[in-house]
């Protein structure tokens, strides 16, 4: 099984020299996320593909996250660490539900 790590590093090797930019991954991320959401909006209405479209969208959105993560000189399974961690704090003060980045 491949690592989030191992999938970052792998994924690096994909990254054209051009496009080792911020505002070119960001905007990709955006794209992408776009992309996921066509595949649901086509989900719910009857005529969309979700096992290989979905998924496949969210690999295009997992790379761009993991090329801004590098970008960032972070590893992925740090990014990923600290997301739990934000969610298990959350939890345990009950505020799961509800907005705002400092919850």
């Amino acid at each position: 099984m491949m690592t989030l790590d191992d999938y970052q590093k792998e994924a690096s090797t994909t990254m054209l020299p051009q496009c080792r930019d911020l505002n070119y991954l960001g905007l990709g991320l955006a794209g992408e996320t776009g992309e996921v959401c066509d595949k649901l909006k086509r989900l719910i209405r009857g005529d969309g593909r979700i096992t290989d479209d979905l998924l496949f969208e969210l690999g295009d959105v997992l790379w761009y996250i993991s090329q801004l993560a590098s970008f960032l000189n972070v590893d992925l399974s740090e990014v990923a660490q600290m997301n739990i961690e934000k969610l298990e704090t959350r939890k345990k003060k009950e505020l799961i539900s509800g907005t705002g980045d400092h919850r």
